[in-house]
């Protein structure tokens, strides 16, 4: 088995009933994180999904958008569920990691400043190596309580700037998937 796995992170349908949602960067982002789903498998890397859950609202299991986000097709060889921004936190993720060899972990999912940057801090702070793959995060614009708007594009560069070189490799589909061997980008 691998000693890499790929963590899919809140790919939900829960985000779909959020005020903020937006279609506009969606069909890239799918598209992206199809190919390295697809990718994984093929190479037999693990492929581990995260929900976030919660008790009520469409994170609640019970809302039926606790699943997959469409058009997304994923058969995980396993399935977490979170209660925190880190999928690392009392989801029983940093076990199975520990129990399957796993070294290096590939980061993917929404949000790209929230819950994937949170789970790339803590697992490098718990000595994983992480790829994190800008292009394969979804997040969306946001307005500073200052009345300054953020544009999605300007929050993954700054991930980017905030993880590069100090918590993460930022790479690109490719480069995640042919190992550490080529070079970082920024």
């Amino acid at each position: 088995m691998s000693d890499v796995a790929l963590l899919v992170i809140d790919v939900q349908e829960s985000f779909r009933h959020r005020p903020f949602w937006s279609e506009a960067d969606v069909p890239r982002f799918t598209e992206r994180l199809q190919a390295l789903i697809d990718g994984a498998v093929a190479r037999k890397i693990p492929v581990l999904q995260v929900f976030h859950v919660v008790e009520t609202g469409p994170f609640s299991v019970e809302s039926g958008h606790v699943r997959t986000l469409e058009p997304i097709v994923i058969a995980p060889d396993a399935i977490f569920h979170k209660r925190r921004h880190s999928a690392l936190v009392e989801s029983g993720l940093a076990g199975w990691l520990t129990e399957h060899g796993i070294r290096r972990l590939i980061v993917s999912g929404i949000r790209t400043e929230q819950c994937c940057e949170t789970t790339t801090r803590h697992a490098s702070d718990s000595g994983w190596q992480v790829d994190y793959v800008t292009e394969t995060t979804l997040t969306f614009a946001m307005t500073h309580p200052d009345g300054r708007r953020f544009a999605a594009d300007d929050i993954k560069a700054r991930t980017e700037l905030v993880l590069v070189d100090r918590f993460a490799r930022i790479a690109t589909v490719e480069q995640a998937l042919a190992g550490r061997d080529l070079p970082v980008t920024a």
